[in-house]
């Protein structure tokens, strides 16, 4: 073995699972953001976590509402996924912009993309600091499921996105 970056490593480690996290923007409306960087925490009580960068406007979002979904995106919105990456929802309703069909979660105010294979709706319970990113720690509400979506899972560093069948 030789010693590497951890961005090279995120490529030998690949694939890695994509999210859409979905918050709820001041007027009402679902911004979409992309993340590779979340894990289940705990079955009992059902927690998961993710990390955002600290500028990053969904982060805002959910340290002042306190509510999120964290999506896993099917197949279908795999350019989607890379353009929710790559643009900021301060001044971008990415929803509208890039063409992600959004559904309603009975109960809650943040509206999901159609074609997600799971949507996990959370409360934040915490967010500490991690290098330049925040840990957001969250306590599951309610679980979604549709087990004909494929995910998404980022390739080669985070450089792709396609669904693991495609990539064997």
């Amino acid at each position: 073995m030789k010693k590497i970056t951890l961005p090279a490593a995120s490529r030998l480690t690949s694939p890695n699972p994509v999210t859409l996290v979905c918050t709820l923007r001041p007027d009402g409306g679902t911004n979409l953001a992309t993340v590779s960087w979340w894990n289940y925490l705990s079955f009992n009580p059902s927690m998961i976590a993710f990390a955002m960068a600290k500028t990053s406007y969904s982060g805002e979002c959910v340290r002042e509402t306190k509510e999120v979904v964290v999506t896993v995106p099917g197949a279908a919105l795999a350019s989607q996924a890379v353009s929710c990456g790559s643009t900021t929802g301060r001044d971008t309703d990415k929803a509208a912009t890039f063409g992600v069909e959004l559904t309603e979660l009975d109960g809650c105010a943040i509206r999901v993309p159609v074609h997600s294979r799971v949507a996990i709706q959370c409360e934040l319970k915490d967010f500490i600091e991690v290098g330049d990113h925040y840990l957001y720690i969250c306590t599951v509400k309610n679980v979604y499921g549709d087990a004909n979506e494929e995910a998404l899972f980022a390739w080669n560093g985070y450089a792709e996105i396609a669904p693991a069948a495609k990539k064997v």
